[in-house]
């Protein structure tokens, strides 16, 4: 999830202006990705003039390179110190066979020096550079300003951006969700087609609730990686008051789910809960899911396959821990206010304070003793970015929304993992959510990355998206 970006870098050049120009441009882009600490692979000199790429011949020379380095490269930023070869960098593109996203940045001129000997033109180049990867059918993304200096704090802000829309385009084409248990029967809400989210490089990997029950019965007290989990339990949240049988099951549930996910290399879950594991296991998967979160590694209840994708976007591009949460109560009578919850499973990163306690909803039904786990406090005060992915099987897409708000301190009373989100024109987005028939589930992380997010989904997975208040 932290792993270190690798960029391929395309210097642009094109002979009929100064090659100098190429020269100081590569070592400068080079320079403020080293300082960003993103690792590059580029041509050296000794591989093209000045280790550009002009010809068709560097071209080559280049798509080669790129993908021989497939595996390590997050994405591709093309820089033109001056007009550049826009064939050049196509083709470089294209025989990579990378399918990776490209940032397209020019270097500006200046006005008080456009001699021969100065003068860039990448104004114009960049825009032949655009025309042409259009044509090729590669996707790409634009800095703010049409022309911007590697080494501006414009251009800086730009890149950490792209960073995310990497983060999010090939976390998300390379997923593999554990699915553990079957859709709870009243949730109608949480259906979903793997088949369209395979298209897309989503791979749903299953298991029944009775495989955990019987790894579980087949684990013993005192076994090292039970002890190992019931510390970590024990150190994640306070547990005063929690039967030591409850806490036992609860160590023994994540020992399962850990090495099940292990052992099919998945990275995130979406876990049944209500209410088969109460009624057959007695007690809820809450800190588990919990604690998975915090490690970025994100967990959705219900079975909601929909909602764990949409959780991993945010936490792919803000790189922190994000939650799964109802659009749930109006708050009073403020049209921008509303009560975001869960019974609960959100990280700690949430909370102001948490503990650890029973689930005050299932107790009626199926007893307090067996509802032991949930993760209980106040959502903190912050920045808020929610998104929701859906698949929409009668047009065969992939569809959702995003948009940025914020949690607030307004005074709330009530049980579970409860936080009041303000966001703006928020009848027009729960409109928008009820016209097409989205989930009343949503995700949410304390970031605003709702751009990258959108950029990642729209242009280089292709997938229909709102973005409110854009």
């Amino acid at each position: 999830m932290r792993k270190q970006l690798t960029f391929g870098v395309i210097v642009g050049n094109r002979g009929f202006f100064p090659d100098h120009l190429a020269k100081e441009g590569r070592e400068e882009m080079l320079a403020v990705l080293e300082k960003a600490g993103i690792k590059t692979i580029a041509l050296t000199p000794e591989q093209s003039k000045y280790g550009a790429v002009e010809t068709h011949d560097e071209a080559i020379r280049c798509g080669d390179l790129f993908r021989a380095h497939g595996d390590e490269i997050d994405g591709l930023i093309v820089t033109l110190p001056n007009f550049g070869d826009e064939r050049a960098i196509a083709d470089s593109i294209r025989y990579s066979k990378l399918g990776v996203p490209v940032l397209v940045q020019a270097t500006p001129d200046r006005r008080d020096d456009m001699t021969i000997a100065q003068r860039r033109d990448s104004f114009c180049g960049k825009m032949s550079a655009c025309n042409n990867l259009m044509q090729y059918g590669i996707p790409y993304s634009l800095t703010t300003r049409h022309t911007l200096q590697p080494g501006s704090d414009e251009f800086r802000k730009d890149l950490d951006w792209f960073t995310k829309v990497c983060r999010v385009t090939n976390g998300l084409k390379k997923l593999r969700i554990c699915a553990i248990g079957a859709r709870p029967q009243a949730f109608n809400t949480v259906r979903y087609s793997e088949k369209l989210l395979e298209r897309y490089g989503i791979s749903v990997v299953t298991l029944d609730l009775s495989d955990i029950f019987g790894a579980i019965g087949r684990m013993k007290d005192d076994e090292p990686e039970v002890q190992r989990q019931l510390k970590a339990i024990q150190a994640y949240v306070t547990t005063q008051g929690i039967p030591a049988p409850a806490l036992m099951k609860m160590t023994k549930l994540g020992v399962a789910i850990d090495r099940f996910m292990r052992d099919t290399h998945c990275t995130v879950s979406a876990v049944q809960c209500w209410t088969s594991l109460e009624e057959n296991f007695g007690v809820v998967p809450c800190t588990i899911m919990s604690m998975m979160s915090e490690n970025l590694l994100p967990a959705a209840c219900e079975t909601d396959v929909m909602g764990t994708v949409s959780m991993h976007a945010l936490a792919l591009a803000s790189q922190s821990p994000s939650a799964l949460l109802d659009w749930n109560n109006n708050y009073g009578t403020d049209e921008n206010k509303c009560v975001c919850f869960h019974c609960s499973n959100l990280p700690r990163h949430f909370f102001a304070d948490v503990v650890m306690d029973f689930q005050a909803i299932i107790a009626g039904t199926v007893g307090k003793e067996n509802t032991f786990g949930t993760c209980v406090g106040r959502v903190k005060p912050g920045a808020m970015t929610y998104v929701r992915f859906s698949t929409d099987e009668y047009r065969g897409r992939m569809r959702g929304y995003v948009g940025e708000g914020e949690f607030t301190s307004d005074p709330l009373e009530t049980f579970g993992g409860a936080g009041v989100a303000k966001i703006p024109n928020l009848q027009r987005l729960l409109r928008k959510i009820c016209e097409e028939g989205f989930e009343h589930h949503v995700a949410a992380n304390f970031s605003h990355v709702a751009g990258p997010v959108y950029e990642a989904a729209t242009r280089y997975l292709g997938w229909e998206m709102y973005w409110h208040e854009q």
